[in-house]
């Protein structure tokens, strides 16, 4: 890792190191709530947005100059991978990943190969771009977990029961683990691609898997979350696991293996931190939805997940999911310097 971004606030926290004040980024930081983002995304289709390294840098870039905030995070999408290895899909305005042809046997699991470094150019060019031009600043890389991305692959689309996912999940737990494992495989090569170009941490999404109980996720989830956390262990970057919904699941997200544990708005940090138990730090968590009350509002819910952040042994202040297309990015750029000013050692 570069030194600079070694001693950086937001990856001392990730660590549970003492920091000047509590670093804080933005899921979705980089988007539609931007009106530069919206310029520069007018006619260009998303997945061609996340494959030009020229407009990765810009839109990459666009919250860091904006917001001062502690770190940035790579603008792509979680499906790219699944693109690069050749499946038909497409991101369809105000629809999500549609996958033209879903995936529900073992020939449809054959079709997934494995990634190349070379199947992602535009990431490691984009990347290098980045870490020159962020400097002390760290670069969060993602990636979709395999539920989620197996939720897509299967469904076709974005699902609101996840009814052909569980079919599978708990009919056909041999197909599962297959198609769980060729992901996880794809999942932990495309990380291992972005800390190879120069990403200071990396992030797991797992934004559906707040749709099964633990047991659930015992069994068919966790060996696969835990083998891509385990597979980055040897690179010396923070791992960040989040999910949407998983206040039941937090001490089994702590227990895959990942650093930080992201938590969203439904669980208190000082309680999320007693269920993710000890040796993690944690991220989140104000609701998104917040910000779009008066100030006053937004002043106090924020400075409430800081006191309760102290309970935790490492604190990065995040919303408790991505920023809404139609945040005021004023409320955003105000709120990063509560936190700044707040938070002062």
């Amino acid at each position: 890792m570069n030194p600079e971004t070694a001693e950086s606030p937001f990856v001392r926290a990730c660590r549970r190191l003492p920091v000047p004040h509590t670093p804080v980024w933005y899921m979705r930081q980089a988007g539609r709530s931007l009106p530069e983002y919206r310029a520069v995304r007018a006619d260009v289709p998303m997945l061609t947005a996340c494959a030009t390294p020229d407009l990765i840098v810009e839109i990459t870039m666009q919250p860091v100059r904006r917001y001062g905030v502690d770190a940035a995070i790579f603008f792509s999408d979680i499906v790219v991978p699944l693109k690069a290895i050749g499946i038909d899909l497409d991101i369809k305005p105000g629809v999500g990943p549609v996958v033209d042809r879903p995936i529900r046997d073992l020939a449809g699991v054959g079709t997934l190969r494995a990634l190349d470094p070379g199947d992602v150019p535009y990431v490691t060019e984009a990347i290098e771009a980045l870490t020159k031009e962020l400097g002390a600043t760290p670069l969060i890389g993602f990636a979709g977990a395999p539920f989620t991305l197996a939720s897509y692959l299967i469904e076709g689309g974005p699902s609101k029961n996840h009814d052909h996912t569980k079919a599978m999940m708990y009919g056909a737990p041999e197909l599962w683990h297959a198609l769980m494992g060729r992901l996880t495989d794809i999942t932990l090569a495309y990380l291992r691609v972005q800390a190879a170009a120069g990403a200071s941490a990396l992030q797991l999404f797992d934004s559906w898997v707040g749709a099964v109980a633990p047991a659930d996720y015992r069994e068919f989830v966790l060996p696969h979350t835990s083998r891509i956390f385990a597979g980055l262990a040897d690179l010396d970057v923070p791992r960040i696991h989040f999910g949407v919904g998983t206040g039941e699941l937090l001490g089994l997200l702590g227990e895959a293996g990942a650093d930080v544990v992201g938590v969203d708005w439904r669980v208190p940090l000082d309680e999320a931190t007693r269920r993710v138990g000890p040796g993690k730090a944690l991220q989140g968590n104000l609701d998104p939805a917040i910000l779009f009350a008066p100030w006053e509002v937004v002043e106090r819910r924020s400075r409430d997940i800081l006191a309760q952040g102290r309970a935790a042994e490492g604190h990065v202040f995040n919303l408790g999911h991505g920023v809404l297309p139609t945040t005021d990015p004023g409320q955003l750029a105000r709120l990063t310097d509560l936190v700044h000013e707040a938070s002062a050692r």
